[in-house]
């Protein structure tokens, strides 16, 4: 399907019209960068910077062989201390929100087998994993739950199913890159990350090992999340199922995707991380169901740029780039490293949020506690990336996101569609190179599973200043197209593209594709 810019342009009308102004679209106001709607706490919010950043744990294989480490993962409900003196319910891998962080090495195959005590099935995807489409969390391929479960209403469709445990295979013939795991259940991804079920899953190499980038305790994940909280602690989220059995969706007001009010890191409010005097590496996720955030320092440091970005969803760029501040979608990551040299202990430094008001405009904070040797550095080069060339492409194929009728009601499609498992939209051969077009009516961050992908132009200009580096997912704003340049490797079978604004994945808003 070709779309020219102006035929997309002309089709959107007025809803582009009311976009590009940053008026607003359903009550939402696009000049706060946002598709989605703010749902309040009910219980008050701690004050920030008092709690210390908790780093997640790395998970330890059970087992080991000469090509593969094994690893046990039990999802569960726990009840944990989010907020200061209140207890939340989660559902979280280990009962821990993030779970823990599994590190493995690119060629290296590392399996790991989900056992689920959730009273809800679950579909774990690797998020930017390189995976067969057995292991890669297709929507209907559920992990039922130990306790037994019959599907109702939509879920009468299923596909591979397992029943309580299933051994997830990953390859890693991949890149060193910050990938994340989470749910990928069809019609409830939305609510059950909301939750507590994502983690992190960093694959290192021999490549990335030997550049002097910082290593250790400098090296650092952030997930960064929003929620809000019910009067006694419990998250509140408006699912019109709230034990997220058989009716999927939310209440009308918040088709458009929900905000919190709380900003979590690493499953700690605003919380407080003691850093050296010295560089660190930042490797951040937006794993929030729909909030965009534009991240900045301040203070700024005197001289040279707040964020140097190193790497992004699909590993390390080929060179640094420098960022004064970073704008950053569901589900995309950008890996930063940030010299706290510029500043003298004592000092504190504020992660916050331009896209923010009130408590969502502060992320977190670094306090400096000392002078301390640093033998890092960020190298003028960092990696050698193939350039996927768009004049090789065989073919152009559009993916238009906007608003759609679901079943007869309000809804997300793509090409006018709403998900339908069984269908596939689009038939790609492996090793041959395609451009995808994504059109959209509001904000879409775009993901496709499988193989990552080049930004090759947004909005007949290039690449825009975030679309270094190999992407799998790409933020894409109101009335805009964006042109990347992907080739599936490897793997014949189904695959997923779609919006990661939870609520719009789960309002029918992803397609189908399977590689031949």
């Amino acid at each position: 399907m070709m779309l020219s810019r102006r035929a997309f342009l002309g089709a959107v009308g007025a809803g582009a019209a009311v976009a590009l102004t940053g008026c607003g679209v359903g009550g939402i106001d696009l000049r706060a960068g946002q598709t989605a709607e703010l749902l309040r706490s009910r219980v008050r919010r701690p004050e920030p910077f008092q709690v210390p950043l908790p780093v997640p744990p790395f998970a330890r294989p059970i087992r080991s062989d000469g090509t593969t480490d094994y690893y046990e993962i039990v999802q569960r409900e726990a009840s944990v201390e989010i907020l200061p003196g209140l207890r939340t319910v989660i559902i979280g891998y280990d009962g821990i929100f993030p779970g823990p962080t599994i590190v493995s090495r690119s060629g290296r195959q590392t399996v790991v087998r989900h056992r689920n005590e959730l009273p809800v099935p679950v579909a774990v995807h690797l998020h930017g994993g390189h995976t067969p489409p057995e292991s890669d969390g297709y929507p209907i391929d559920l992990v039922l739950p130990t306790s037994g479960w019959k599907p109702t209403g939509g879920h009468a469709m299923h596909g591979d199913t397992s029943s309580g445990e299933r051994d997830y295979v990953y390859p890693l013939e991949q890149r060193a890159a910050t990938l994340w795991y989470h749910d990928h259940r069809m019609d409830f991804t939305g609510p059950q990350v909301y939750r507590g079920l994502a983690g992190f899953h960093l694959v290192h190499d021999d490549e990335e090992d030997a550049l002097p980038l910082p290593k250790g305790e400098r090296d650092i994940p952030l997930l960064i999340c929003d929620r809000a909280f019910d009067e006694d602690g419990s998250f509140r989220y408006p699912a019109l199922d709230a034990n997220l059995q058989s009716t999927p969706g939310v209440e009308a007001d918040f088709m458009e995707g929900v905000l919190g009010d709380v900003v979590l890191v690493n499953g700690a409010p605003w919380p407080v991380l003691e850093v050296d005097a010295a560089r660190y590496r930042l490797r951040i996720l937006n794993a929030s169901n729909a909030r965009r955030y534009r991240l900045a320092l301040e203070p700024a440091p005197g001289e040279g740029a707040p964020f140097v970005q190193v790497g992004s969803d699909g590993g390390l760029l080929e060179r640094p780039v420098d960022h004064a501040t970073i704008d950053i979608a569901p589900a995309e990551r950008f890996d930063v490293v940030v010299d706290f040299s510029a500043f003298r202990p004592g000092n504190e430094v504020t992660l916050v949020n331009r896209l923010g008001e009130e408590g969502t405009a502060r992320v977190m904070r670094f306090r400096v506690t000392r002078r301390a040797s640093d033998d890092s550095r960020i190298p003028d080069s960092l990696s050698r990336i193939e350039r996927l060339d768009p004049a090789k492409a065989v073919r152009t194929r559009t993916w238009e996101f906007r608003r759609g009728a679901v079943n007869g009601h309000a809804g997300w499609a793509i090409n006018g569609k709403a998900f339908d498992p069984s269908r596939m939209d689009a038939h790609p051969r492996l090793g041959e190179i395609e451009i995808w077009r994504f059109a959209t009516d509001l904000h879409h961050p775009v993901h496709v599973h499988l193989d990552p992908f080049q930004v090759v132009d947004r909005r007949g200009r290039g690449p825009g200043q975030f679309d270094s580096g190999w992407k799998d997912t790409v933020d894409v704003r109101p009335a805009e197209i964006v042109d990347v340049a992907v080739r599936f490797t490897d793997y014949r079978g189904p695959y997923l593209l779609h919006c990661h604004n939870l609520e719009h994945e789960d309002m029918a808003m992803m397609a189908s594709f399977e590689t031949v």
